[in-house]
């Protein structure tokens, strides 16, 4: 076999065909199984050759003898009714990502250093097509969206006691959980009005829409957006200490009548002013944890 001329770069057209599912999956699928899997030494070998010579030769036999784990990997996604064969496109990408940087010096297995940009690379190619408009856009919502779908006991919508158990399980609002399940629940719908609709049949988007100029895109992105400004402030406010967290929501956060900084001294006994301090010092420390997130 030719060698693969050296270079710094590592991508899919770097690799034989083997890397890219084809037309037969089931040809695909049994060609990769068939590849011979490399031992701890040999696997230390070639890493440590493509490391300090950029050998692609080596990388590529990295390549190919992990392809039967994404596969696997793969195989795990199926039921979000997308083509396989892209998923496992996706996940190969990732798999190359793995061995670029991938350090031998580390002592594991290059598979246990892979999964993660394995599933990285499907997880976004999933959120990328699952929906016209996407379901997921925050690191938060994302995690929710898979690990919701991972717990869902049944077929059909969850009760609310199902759904405060998976928010306990994973630490999150339940009205999170219910908001998410909308969405996966959700179903595309054309913006425009179809030609074979009749009258009774509800209205598209496009018939209903207050302004002319109104824009979904710009309305589902800003309401993302809310949605991840108040993530981070409730993260946020968390980091503070029971006293100020307690100053910032009575004076900035209550719906109704805000608190004066003398009532708030005469709670806790000390002055006007020490509670300015605690509040701006807390503005400080809100800010900065925002920031942060």
């Amino acid at each position: 076999m030719t060698k693969t001329p050296r270079s710094t770069a590592l991508s899919v057209a770097a690799m034989p065909s083997l890397a890219v599912p084809g037309a037969s999956l089931e040809a695909y699928v049994s060609a990769v199984n068939s590849l011979p899997m490399l031992s701890a030494e040999e696997e230390q070998v070639l890493a440590r050759r493509y490391r300090d010579e950029e050998d692609l030769d080596a990388a590529r036999q990295l390549v190919l003898s992990n392809l039967r784990f994404v596969v696997h990997v793969a195989r795990g996604y199926q039921g979000y009714g997308l083509p396989q064969a892209d998923l496992i496109q996706e996940g190969n990408v990732g798999l190359m990502k793995a061995v670029k940087r991938f350090d031998p010096a580390v002592g594991v297995r290059l598979v246990s250093f892979a999964v993660h940009w394995i599933k990285a690379e499907i997880h976004e190619y999933v959120l990328r097509n699952w929906r016209i408009v996407k379901v997921a856009t925050t690191k938060a919502q994302r995690k929710l969206f898979f690990n919701l779908r991972g717990q869902k006991k049944r077929v059909g919508r969850m009760t609310l006691a199902e759904a405060e158990q998976v928010a306990k399980d994973l630490n999150v609002p339940v009205e999170q959980v219910l908001e998410m399940e909308g969405r996966l629940y959700a179903h595309d719908t054309s913006f425009d009005v179809q030609a074979d609709e009749d009258d009774d049949a509800p209205l598209a988007p496009a018939q209903y829409l207050v302004a002319a100029d109104a824009d979904p895109a710009i309305a589902l992105e800003q309401e993302d957006s809310e949605q991840d400004d108040s993530a981070r402030l409730h993260d946020a406010m968390g980091r503070l200490d029971t006293r100020s967290r307690d100053i910032l929501a009575r004076r900035w956060l209550a719906e109704g009548e805000k608190a004066t900084l003398q009532e708030l001294a005469d709670q806790y006994g000390v002055s006007a002013e020490r509670i300015r301090q605690l509040e701006a010092n807390a503005m400080k420390k809100l800010r900065a944890a925002m920031l942060e997130a």
